[in-house]
């Protein structure tokens, strides 16, 4: 993914938050490498699946291209897991525009993800855990909302990483 701007190929994810840990946003502060406590979350919601970023990115709200990983298990906080892309959350929120990549491990690492290549293929039950998560969990913190504008298919998430890796090479 990142530093393959022009391929569909894999690439990797670094995990700020691992899936069902508590509700705590994490992100890794760019100055000092180091994971930074961004908020106690209000709302109380555990996050469904593994979230973190792609590598040498930078999306349209000024930070590095979300990305949630689909794993049988938590992986460890500032683990680089090597993924491949199978769909896109397109929401906004109060800054903007917020895509995030919906990837797997790569077949190597996970053979339990294999049989996942799009979002048709995760199942209505997990698609719909995601979007709702996402909908909340910034509900009860004051000035803060999320509205959900849909899913976007492998060719919507190829775009958006390319878009990503450009903008952080300008």
């Amino acid at each position: 993914m990142n530093g393959l701007a022009g391929q569909r190929n894999t690439g990797n994810a670094i995990i700020e938050i691992p899936a069902q840990s508590e509700p705590v946003k994490y992100e890794v502060d760019k100055k000092l490498g180091l994971l930074l406590v961004d908020r106690i979350m209000s709302a109380g919601m555990r996050y469904p699946q593994n979230y973190g970023f792609i590598p040498r990115t930078l999306a349209r709200d000024g930070d590095p291209l979300d990305i949630i990983v689909l794993a049988p298990f938590a992986l460890e906080r500032l683990s680089l897991v090597a993924c491949r892309p199978v769909g896109l959350l397109i929401m906004t929120d109060q800054a903007g525009p917020d895509e995030k990549v919906i990837a797997v491990p790569i077949d190597a690492v996970c053979p339990a993800t294999i049989s996942i290549q799009r979002l048709e293929d995760m199942g209505d039950y997990a698609l719909n855990q995601l979007r709702f998560f996402f909908e909340h969990y910034k509900m009860l913190e004051p000035d803060k909302w999320v509205t959900f504008e849909g899913w976007g298919d492998v060719d919507e998430a190829y775009d958006a990483i390319r878009n990503a890796v450009a903008a952080f090479r300008m």
